[in-house]
């Protein structure tokens, strides 16, 4: 990837967590997690003007914040309050296809207000990520022109909040749920017609993430899907989501345009990202990537939709 000169800035907020994995490959506890950790380390391969906001307590180890630091990822928004970091405890099936939630202690993150600094109030990109559609909007609130605001959500959310959650869909471009979400919001079955009556909410894009099936991109230039990369070794798919996430903004920062053509680029891009994020346990998979490991997944991904166009 060549480098280009003027990057747009993103903005991510969302979770900073520990998580306590159980599944075929054993029991790893404290393991570094939750959104915004993700998100921010894939997209710092793209672009070092990165910002997040986020909350942690004070059993959180500094040296991974130093970490995302040193990445140039900008970490002053991370507020540090007073008792126990937010902890995700989950167990997965032996193929890795499902996962149960074990224990949830939201910890600081239960009283957790965004507080956007001044200086990233004109970011140009913004990426909501999976956390109470309330403190969704007020960092909407926040920011004052970004030219593209996306966002995450959750069956929780849909369940209990759906009213605030359409609220901040409605203010939205780009909403990215799984395929299961995606059902439960629109209640719908068929997954283009969730898409339509999603898109009918107010955004101008939804992406529907599919895990090891890829991704589908929905909006008014019709449909786009972005293949998966097949794997050989899969250990943790935690972080595969906020992977692709991270990818994706990242890229459309890298790339500074958001025409439809970019974005499907940017669709490939989150899924190599993802696919490296799941090879690993944790940000593992993330760690030391370089541009040229990054452009050969690329390539093969891509190659895997290579195909001559005929007319018959």
């Amino acid at each position: 990837m060549h480098q280009r000169s003027a990057h747009r800035s993103l903005l991510v907020v969302g979770s900073v967590a520990y998580d306590d994995i159980d599944g075929p490959f054993g029991f790893h506890k404290n393991l570094l997690g939750g959104s915004a950790s993700f998100i921010a380390r894939a997209a710092s391969y793209f672009t070092k003007n990165v910002a997040i906001v986020g909350v942690v307590g004070d059993d959180f180890e500094q040296h991974h914040l130093d970490e995302l630091a040193a990445l140039g990822v900008d970490v002053s928004g991370v507020e540090h309050a007073t008792g126990e970091t937010f902890h995700w405890t989950g167990k997965y099936s032996a193929d890795l296809s499902s996962r149960e939630t074990l224990d949830t202690k939201l910890g600081v993150f239960g009283s957790f207000a965004p507080k956007v600094q001044d200086k990233h109030r004109d970011a140009q990109l913004v990426l909501l990520g999976n956390i109470d559609p309330p403190l969704q909007m007020d960092v909407l609130n926040q920011v004052r022109a970004p030219a593209l605001v996306a966002m995450d959500t959750m069956n929780l959310w849909i369940d209990i909040k759906r009213k605030e959650l359409e609220a901040v869909i409605s203010k939205v471009h780009t909403l990215m749920v799984n395929d299961e979400e995606a059902r439960q919001l629109a209640q719908e079955h068929n997954l283009r017609t969730a898409a339509t009556k999603i898109l009918a909410m107010g955004p101008t894009s939804v992406i529907i993430k599919r895990g090891d099936a890829g991704a589908l991109l929905f909006h008014a230039d019709g449909v786009f899907a972005a293949p998966a990369m097949p794997l050989s070794d899969v250990k943790d798919p935690t972080g595969a989501g906020d992977s692709f996430a991270g990818g994706l903004m990242g890229y459309l920062a890298y790339a500074g345009d958001l025409s439809p053509k970019t974005i499907r680029t940017a669709m490939v891009m989150g899924s190599v990202m993802g696919s490296f994020a799941v090879e690993k346990f944790s940000v593992d998979g993330l760690r030391d990537l370089t541009a040229a490991r990054i452009q050969k997944r690329f390539d093969e991904i891509s190659s895997l939709v290579e195909f001559d166009r005929v007319q018959l």
